[in-house]
């Protein structure tokens, strides 16, 4: 008796009117935007634009989608071309069987046609969006749950996966190993080993891409090897157990031979991003240059400036200003020195002014004596004026 158990959804479609929600394709299109949410943040990271990685998905998805089905289809095609085969089952992608090597080699191409329109090297683009690749995987993988497909052998664990007989597909009920579990939780592991290899050696040219495929396929050979569905077997082995083996050799052959000829990583992801940026500094440049320009101009208007006494709205004579230049200082100084000479120390008229003021009283006086105060127009002399004679004239002597 099993005492604890992973127990199974009694259905697998909820309906919702007319319309069924399939909880096998719900969890597809929630592995898609997880994976592309992540893309984006890791390809912004890398200097592209966000955005790009879901434009690009917009050509990837679809054709993934088809490649998968395209896989299934062609490596399980009895229960659809086989006898007493359905041929329109093919194209019921909501009832399961989508071969993730078929999503990601036809998604390739879907991205290319992407990048090519875009003129973005795909490798970068590919190593941007790997480890968000992982992690849709693991969030898909739940639709083998919601479908009670793909499961291991069977076994008592107490993580067992409770499946419910079906006679009418043949499905046998028990306790069975979660095979999509295991997976979910392998592609977490790989989604987290891509991310710090990333970091720690700076994968580029398609090396994370690379690390994530040979990472997958190691844990999908052993995951493969427990499954108990029918599957065509190529000398004992399932066929996707060789698919993963041979994959995985592929995958590390990538990351030597890259290695060695492109090593470090891409230093442009998106040429046209890189343009946009080198236009916004170009343009924030020429404005720190045009405002660098007008404050030095300011500044020098500034300092060409001579101070001016300037004259009050009164009329009464303004305060004095500071001379402009040193010439004017110079002239200032030596019309102090020559009034200081004028002067004696005790702040008295020096002599040689007495004696010019004591003879000033008596030209005036000979020259009233002569010509009777008046010029021989006669006219009177005015205030202040003296009259030159000629030397021996006899009068105004001194």
């Amino acid at each position: 008796m099993d005492l604890a158990f992973i127990p199974s959804p009694s259905t697998g479609v909820v309906h919702l009117g007319p319309i069924p929600l399939r909880g096998y394709a719900f969890c597809i299109i929630i592995g898609v935007f997880v994976g592309v949410w992540l893309g984006n943040k890791r390809w912004v990271q890398r200097g592209g634009r966000s955005g790009t990685v879901a434009d690009i998905a917009v050509w990837a998805v679809p054709f993934g989608l088809v490649g998968g089905r395209l896989y299934h289809v062609i490596t399980t095609y009895e229960p659809y071309f086989g006898a007493g085969g359905h041929p329109l089952d093919a194209f019921k992608v909501w009832q399961g069987g989508l071969g993730i090597w078929g999503a990601v080699a036809l998604g390739a191409v879907g991205a290319w046609i992407g990048c090519r329109r875009r003129g973005i090297p795909l490798p970068a683009y590919a190593d941007a969006l790997a480890p968000g690749l992982a992690i849709g995987q693991a969030i898909g993988r739940w639709g083998n749950w919601f479908n009670q497909e793909l499961y291991g052998k069977q076994t008592d664990v107490p993580w067992a996966l409770k499946i419910s007989s079906d006679p009418a597909i043949g499905r046998i009920g028990g306790t069975y190993h979660p095979t999509f579990l295991y997976e979910c939780l392998w592609c977490l592991g790989v989604a987290a080993l891509v991310i710090w290899a990333d970091k720690r050696f700076r994968l580029g040219h398609g090396r994370a891409f690379a690390l994530y495929v040979a990472a997958y396929c190691a844990g999908r050979a052993w995951i493969e090897y427990m499954r108990v569905d029918e599957a065509h077997h190529i000398l004992g082995l399932r066929l996707n157990v060789w698919t993963a083996l041979i994959v995985f050799v592929l995958a590390v052959a990538y990351l030597v031979v890259s290695a060695r000829l492109r090593p470090g990583r891409e230093e442009v992801v998106e040429p046209a991003a890189q343009l946009a940026v080198g236009e916004s500094a170009d343009g924030a440049g020429a404005e720190d240059s045009a405002d660098a320009a007008a404050e030095a101009a300011d500044k020098g208007d500034d300092e060409g400036k001579v101070p001016v006494a300037k004259k009050p709205a009164d009329g009464k004579p303004a305060d004095a200003t500071e001379p402009a230049d040193a010439t004017e200082r110079a002239e200032a100084e030596t019309a102090d020195v020559e009034a200081a000479a004028d002067t004696d120390t005790d702040g008295e008229p020096s002599a040689a002014d007495r004696a010019g003021d004591a003879a000033e009283p008596a030209a005036d006086a000979g020259g009233d004596a002569g010509t009777g105060g008046k010029d021989p127009a006669g006219n009177e002399a005015s205030a202040g004026e003296t009259d030159t004679k000629p030397a021996g004239s006899g009068s105004g002597k001194k």
